[in-house]
């Protein structure tokens, strides 16, 4: 049974329990709600929740943990003297993963049947025609030790999901026997429900805490690998970003840190202003029209991909700008300061352009914020609508405008796909905005694409990387916290 197909045998259930529930509970009160602890809702929604959230806690649960233990278990069963000298057993439980999966598609497809799948011998089968017939690539030629690794993943996958069925099931209908026999007028189901929605609402306000945690603590044990095999004073210090998969690189990650404040600040630059006068004029002096016109329209760039900002940077801003600042002569000014249409100006000002949304929307709801008695009595005293907006709203909306700067700030310093297409890939330092540069955030990418061995030092310096990108958010958003609670202290 596919797992969706289970997801809703497990809604019908809990749809069912709902029903009876309430039928049970009203049955015991011979029909008269008054006689109820609790409205009829609550025991039905009682037996719902009893069938539901144990059983898809455990399907979760299962999910999750279910690839990492039979990941293990075949990880162990290759011999470490089988291993080739030029791959690592991650490499290798990669071939074993994606000959499983073609095999298991083979059958979905009708290709093969499961006995065929069975009884394959790398000595005597063609593995790989077979499976490309389907669209299945495999890299090599498949080895014995891989196909019987790749034999015990789908029988220990296959028997997972048939016990994952089974003991998801087991639980609903045991939750729903059990809430449904306490379905009976004097059972208190609304203080369970409520109760048991609480431990929801705590536990999906954990989510996000988790989450970050486990980022964190699987980028630092990455990290603290790297720093075995690399020495932590050339990341740290170092002048050169040279990698070099055949060994003896070079990996600091001061040129990137370089380019990565050089690229936003110059998007800062762009954005900061526009968004900021934006969001002064939309809230201070548009009228109603006007403001219903513009601010959606403004947002709209919120909404567009990245790599169309990328595309846009590429083939129009880096052109525009080369026709201006280089090609000499032919150039409009005759000069030849740039050299091709990739440079830190073109990633920050496309960039700017993309972050205008998120300073001019914040920045207007935190303006708009400020309460109107303090206009009229700035006002009243005689001063003008500039003055006002100059001396009291945007001192009362200087905390929220702050926090919507670094939230830009972040936004700018995360982005990806515009500094691939719009900035280049050199990593250095260069005070010339006109040159290509590169950022943390593209070298994590580069570093990881392909068919990398996690062991050395080229694969894992991304994950150093990506720790120390979230430090300096981290950084910026403790900062912001400091300057909110300054200016609030301050104005209140």
């Amino acid at each position: 049974m596919p797992t969706f197909w289970l997801v809703l045998l497990l809604l019908a259930l809990s749809a069912l329990g709902y029903v009876a529930g309430r039928r049970r509970a009203l049955a015991t009160a011979d029909g008269n709600p008054g006689d109820l602890h609790s409205l009829p809702i609550y025991y039905g929604a009682n037996v719902a929740m009893t069938t539901a959230v144990p059983a898809f806690g455990a399907l979760v649960i299962w999910v999750l943990a279910q690839p990492l233990f039979i990941e293990n278990r075949v990880a162990g069963m290759i011999p470490q003297n089988l291993i080739p000298e030029n791959a690592s057993l991650g490499l290798v439980m990669s071939d074993v993963r994606r000959l499983a999966e073609g095999l298991d598609l083979a059958v979905e497809t009708g290709a093969m049947t499961q006995a065929q799948t069975l009884a394959l011998e790398s000595e005597t089968s063609d593995i790989r025609a077979q499976l490309g017939g389907i669209g299945v690539a495999l890299g090599s030629e498949v080895r014995p030790e891989v196909l019987q690794a790749a034999q015990a993943f789908r029988r220990l996958a296959s028997n997972g999901k048939d016990l994952m069925i089974l003991a998801t099931l087991m639980l609903a209908l045991g939750g729903l026997t059990l809430s449904f026999r306490k379905s009976h007028k004097d059972f208190r189901a609304r203080n369970v429900v409520e109760r048991g929605v609480l431990a929801l609402l705590i536990l999906a306000a954990s989510l996000a805490i988790l989450t970050t945690v486990g980022i964190v603590l699987s980028m630092l044990f990455e990290t603290v690998n790297f720093f075995g095999l690399h020495a932590w004073k050339d990341f740290f210090f170092g002048s050169t970003w040279a990698p070099n998969f055949r060994g003896d690189s070079e990996l600091s990650i001061l040129p990137l840190l370089w380019g990565t404040f050089y690229i936003s600040a110059i998007a800062l630059l762009v954005a900061v202003p526009v968004g900021l006068f934006a969001a002064i004029y939309l809230s201070e002096y548009a009228g109603s029209a006007v403001r219903a016109f513009a601010k959606p329209l403004l947002e709209i760039l919120a909404g567009i991909p990245t790599i169309v900002y990328g595309l846009f940077a590429l083939l129009t801003v880096g052109p525009l700008l080369l026709k201006v600042f280089g090609q000499g002569e032919n150039g409009l000014l005759g000069l030849s300061w740039m050299s091709g249409a990739t440079s830190v100006l073109t990633a920050g000002v496309v960039m700017g352009i993309m972050l205008i949304p998120f300073v001019s929307s914040l920045s207007d709801d935190i303006i708009t914020a400020v309460p109107q008695s303090l206009r009229d009595g700035s006002l009243g005293l005689g001063a003008t609508k500039s003055e006002t907006v100059r001396q009291v709203v945007l001192p009362a909306a200087l905390p929220g405008i702050v926090g919507a700067v670094l939230l830009a700030a972040s936004r700018a310093i995360g982005e990806t796909m515009i500094v691939v297409m719009g900035a280049g890939a050199i990593a250095k330092f260069s005070a010339n905005p006109l040159e290509s540069m590169t950022t943390i955030t593209t070298r994590v990418v580069s570093q990881l694409t392909g068919d990398t061995d996690f062991a050395s030092p080229e694969t894992l310096v991304a994950f150093a990387l990506g720790l120390s990108l979230f430090v300096l958010t981290l950084g910026l958003n403790v900062l912001a916290l400091y300057i909110v609670r300054t200016y609030r202290e301050q104005y209140d």
